[in-house]
């Protein structure tokens, strides 16, 4: 109990620091290292790391909790947080002893290294190659979007098997990695302080013991392992983006007054009518989330249906929460002190973010008709 106690006093502790520095964080486009400081500082880096090794060893419902914090006031810091817990999940389960302590100490942030300039938001299926050399494995990779690129100390990097049949393999590339470019500058519409730029590789040698898991085997982990991290946690920053603006309508809709009326803003039923629908659309994604995380928990015969779906659904709430953040709240939304504008701009980023939305609804739909997926 004491442990869980201090767990959450941690959590809180890294949010506030993600709020004090989310205004300038997202103005200047830079990425929150002050958050990543405070979350290795509070041993929250390795918050899914095993006891084994020096970690929290817990599970998914404390990262989402912890991700749905950071993504209430700073959504940039959020989806930093939530692709380090994804590459600790693979590398907890396929990689070195030794990193996996350096990730429970807090001196490694990591990030996966997936999507592709030419497979788009298909993900699962890399274009990139790994081909084998007297001295190990070359890679060569055109990675179209990494978060915390040339931030992160580790990179869960895919591409096309070194020498068998199978969609791809994952690799562990390091921070330094001689051939590895990161592209310069991101000015992005939302979550601008998440570094999100392509990366390349060309000739890149790393040693063959930097596979994670089988040659081949990638695709195994990317649905097993990968996919129930990133679809939950994904749906966490929503949600706690889909918090934060109704935290800050209902903020702004009680202070705003009509003077000659002797009302505010919340007085007027209109506005209480919007701000409703944004409580229950959160609520209700939030509600879906819960339900995701026990069945994850205990591989419930309806895991990967919910799995998909829970990504889709807390996203599409997240764009009509500050929709409606946006249309509460006027004329003073579209100025940057209310905050809500900063909110309906990071709430576009999961839509978009592989696999988007839109292909979740046709595996929804494959699903729930007794198709395969793939």
């Amino acid at each position: 109990m004491k442990l869980r106690v201090d767990l959450t006093e941690a959590m809180d502790r890294a949010a506030g620091v993600a709020a004090e520095h989310a205004i300038e964080v997202d103005s200047a486009g830079r990425f929150p290292r002050e958050t990543v400081d405070a979350l290795a500082r509070e041993g929250l880096l390795g918050l899914v790391s095993s006891e084994d090794v020096g970690g929290q060893g817990a599970g998914m419902r404390d990262a989402a909790a912890m991700v749905e914090r950071l993504a209430k006031s700073c959504a940039s810091s959020a989806m930093v947080a939530m692709m380090h817990y994804c590459a600790t999940a693979v590398v907890e389960a396929n990689g070195p002893v030794e990193l996996r302590r350096e990730i429970a100490a807090g001196k490694k942030l990591g990030t996966l290294a997936f999507s592709e300039t030419g497979s788009r938001s298909h993900f699962w299926a890399p274009l990139s190659t790994a081909t084998a050399d007297k001295l190990g494995v070359v890679l060569d990779a055109s990675k179209s979007w990494v978060t915390s690129a040339g931030e992160a100390d580790f990179y869960v990097w895919s591409s096309r098997p070194k020498a068998v049949e199978g969609a791809s393999s994952l690799w562990l590339v390091r921070s330094g990695q001689a051939g590895v470019e990161v592209a310069s500058g991101f000015n992005g519409l939302g979550m601008r302080g998440n570094s999100s730029k392509p990366m390349t590789a060309k000739r890149a040698a790393v040693s063959s013991d930097a596979l994670l898991g089988p040659d081949g085997g990638g695709f195994d982990i990317m649905m097993g392992t990968v996919l129930p991290w990133f679809q939950i946690l994904n749906a966490s920053v929503s949600i706690g983006i889909s918090e934060g603006a109704v935290s800050a309508t209902a903020t702004h809709a009680g202070r705003t007054r009509f003077e000659h009326l002797g009302q505010s803003l919340a007085d007027q039923p209109v506005t209480r009518h919007h701000i409703a629908r944004m409580r229950l659309a959160t609520d209700l994604a939030r509600t879906l989330l819960m339900d995701t995380v026990a069945a994850a928990e205990t591989n419930r015969e309806d895991t990967m249906l919910r799995v998909l779906e829970v990504k889709a659904a807390a996203s599409e709430a997240a764009l009509e929460v500050t929709s409606l953040a946006m249309r509460v709240c006027g004329g003073a939304a579209f100025r940057k002190e209310v905050g809500v504008e900063r909110n309906f701009r990071d709430a576009q980023a999961a839509t978009v973010m592989a696999p988007t939305t839109d292909v979740l609804y046709d595996f929804i739909g494959k699903a729930v008709c007794g198709l395969p997926l793939f």
